[in-house]
């Protein structure tokens, strides 16, 4: 009885129509939160006193980043849920969030070299953050080839679940790789848990930009979700009735016209 809301949400048609109510809030955040952000930071933030204005890919760098290794934690979890309780919506989360979770530590990748350039002089150093970073979009791929490789569905999820869940073990050693090593990467430009060394005008659009990043991350993942669960249940009705619903829409629409 207590975890009844958990299954519920499991469910795909639950999901499906669920998600409907948030992809205009999660697309409309997303679009405000970032250009806000970003003209902030790029327009109007003050220079950095040692880096100048090559420090301002920040806006983008950060959020990509912080994004990317969130999103495999997301993986990891999909995996212990659909390893433990076998609710098929978590397979459909990992396979879909894996491609946008590639595409944001390559974001990251490629901004840090941006900024890496000025500031220590090289396009790519082998740095303990960089060489986990780039660890981490092979673990996306890996998932990503993975789930195209095995035919059988549920096989697939399996060893996607289980490579989700051991790969996360890198998600600590990019965080900490500053401290634990030597490195020439610098610390956390951004903590939730203490205060900003940064000037609010400089941390204040970094902090809208990320929450916009999210928030896209959201919007996509959603979309993403809705389009894989149409494919996977083709078959039942309520994917029909969707079908059937769009389609007389359709018809309404150009009849108006």
């Amino acid at each position: 009885m207590e975890f009844r809301w958990f299954h519920r949400m499991g469910s795909p048609k639950w999901f499906y129509d669920t998600s409907s109510y948030f992809l205009p809030w999660l697309s409309g955040l997303a679009a405000l939160l970032v250009i806000t952000g970003v003209i902030w930071g790029l327009a109007f933030a003050p220079p950095d006193y040692q880096q100048g204005n090559s420090f301002r890919i920040m806006y983008v760098h950060v959020p990509a980043a912080m994004l990317a290794q969130s999103c495999y934690v997301m993986l990891a979890i999909c995996g212990i849920i659909r390893l433990v309780w076998k609710i098929k919506i978590a397979d459909v989360a990992l396979a879909a969030a894996a491609p946008v979770g590639a595409w944001m530590t390559a974001v990251a990748l490629a901004t840090g070299a941006i900024w890496g350039k000025p500031t220590w002089g090289s396009w790519w150093v082998w740095d303990a953050r960089l060489t986990s970073m780039l660890i981490l979009l092979f673990l996306y791929f890996g998932l990503i080839a993975l789930g195209s490789a095995i035919t059988n569905r549920n096989s697939a999820a399996q060893a996607c679940a289980v490579l989700a869940i051991v790969g996360v073990i890198n998600i600590p050693i990019i965080k900490y790789s500053v401290e634990w090593w030597n490195t020439l990467h610098q610390g956390s430009s951004f903590s939730l848990t203490e205060k900003p060394a940064m000037p609010a005008e400089m941390w204040l659009p970094l902090l809208f930009t990320m929450l916009g990043f999210y928030c896209f991350f959201g919007a996509v993942l959603l979309l993403r979700m809705r389009l894989e669960l149409l494919k996977r249940e083709s078959r039942t009705s309520w994917v029909r009735n969707v079908v059937m619903k769009s389609s007389m829409g359709l018809d309404v629409k150009g009849a108006v016209q």
